[in-house]
């Protein structure tokens, strides 16, 4: 860090590396502060902003990142890369706002919005990292309300089929007890004929009782009968209804094998805990604002810090290389007229001189196509005009 020095001789002094590293977090120039004095420390406020911002970042996404993943060490990779991520975004928003353009409403709004949409998501893992053993209790609780109501869900899914299989078994049952009651009062007859408790009130087996005996017999053989085919059906009911339950029991058990404590399980928890808890309802949005300026604190700082020199510097800086770019643009576009009609000039100069040097030998040309028709009588004017034309005069250049 650098020592405590009066003012004056600051200008003299050298940042650390620290210091350069929280002006570049701060999107400033550390040439332009060299000579502003006051603006060094505010830029060093607006970068150790920015660093708390980029740990705080890295470590709520290293969180949830530990809690939708089963490799734990992938949760740290990720997390930096996210926290990055915001921080390059955090240097954009601030690098926007300057002397210039600071007192426009909609860039700035535009800038508080979408730091208030990242900083909410990013509260999340910090909230559910503080409240981790009561999203944990509450978890458990939400399971066991979830478990009982897929367990009235699959209920009411199979209530009709095991109601039809129920009044299926009762008719049969029913069926069978009527015809058990018939022998048992076929039986009770002729016991009390046998013995004169009843009937005639004679004792022995005479012919009413024989006929009594008779009946109770053909009656319990009936039943017996009866017993063998309804019994058979009784027990496949029975099957199907322990087959249903069965049933009901494994997706149950497939239900709650799905029960996690992932990131949306834990925010769930978290609603349904602020929900039922009135008393941590107030701290939970107290820290919901703490959180959110934590994220906003590069933003915030960068609007109410005054402007300095160092802003008049960046300025007239950016001016000045605007000049100096139109001035070289100009300065080459001038070059490269002045070459092209330095060149035209020369070119001129070199066919002016190409062809009176090449005018006596044209001359002497013309001459010798001359006496060679004159000598020639088969020859016409015409055919010596065209044999010139091609050998001696010049074309148009295309």
């Amino acid at each position: 860090m650098e020592k405590n020095i009066p003012i004056a001789q600051r200008e003299q002094s050298a940042p650390t590396q620290f210091t350069e590293f929280l002006w570049w977090l701060s999107t400033a120039e550390k040439e332009l502060l060299a000579d502003a004095v006051v603006d060094r420390n505010r830029y060093k406020i607006v970068g150790m902003t920015v660093l708390a911002t980029w740990a705080f970042a890295t470590l709520a996404w290293t969180y949830f990142f530990s809690t939708v993943t089963s490799n734990s060490w992938m949760a740290y990779p990720l997390g930096f890369l996210m926290g990055f991520i915001i921080l390059t975004i955090d240097r954009a928003l601030i690098k926007g706002i300057s002397k210039q353009n600071k007192n426009r409403l909609w860039p700035l709004f535009f800038r508080a919005m979408l730091a208030i949409t990242i900083g909410t998501f990013m509260a999340q893992p910090a909230l559910l990292y503080m409240f981790k053993k009561e999203i944990k209790l509450q978890t458990a609780a939400d399971n066991e309300r979830k478990k009982i109501q897929n367990t009235h869900v699959l209920d009411s899914l199979y209530k009709n089929h095991k109601a039809e299989i129920a009044t299926q078994k009762a008719a049969l049952q029913n069926e069978l007890q009527v015809k058990y009651e018939l022998v048992s009062k076929a039986r009770e007859n002729f016991l009390a004929e046998a013995d004169g408790s009843g009937g005639t009130g004679k004792v022995g087996i005479k012919n009413i009782a024989l006929a009594k005996k008779n009946e109770y017999e053909k009656l319990d053989t009936d039943y017996k009968q009866l017993l063998a085919i309804n019994q058979p059906k009784i027990d496949q009911l029975d099957t199907a209804t322990n087959d249903i339950d069965s049933k009901i029991e494994q997706e149950q058990q497939a239900y709650t094998q799905n029960f996690n404590d992932g990131f949306l399980t834990q925010i769930e928890a978290l609603n349904n805990l602020i929900k039922e808890n009135g008393a941590l309802q107030t701290r939970y949005y107290l820290l919901v604002a703490i959180l959110l300026l934590i994220e906003l604190m590069p933003v915030i700082a960068k609007t109410l810090l005054p402007s300095g020199t160092y802003d008049e510097r960046v300025m007239l800086r950016e001016e000045l290389e605007k000049e100096m770019a139109h001035n070289n643009i100009r300065r080459e576009q001038e070059l490269k007229e002045l070459y092209n009609t330095s060149a035209l000039q020369s070119d001129r100069e070199t066919i002016a001189a190409f062809f009176n040097l090449t005018k006596t030998d044209r001359e002497e040309k013309i001459k010798t196509f001359s006496n060679k028709w004159k000598t020639e009588n088969h020859q016409t004017f015409d055919g010596l005009w065209e044999k010139m034309k091609k050998e001696i005069l010049t074309k148009q250049e295309n």
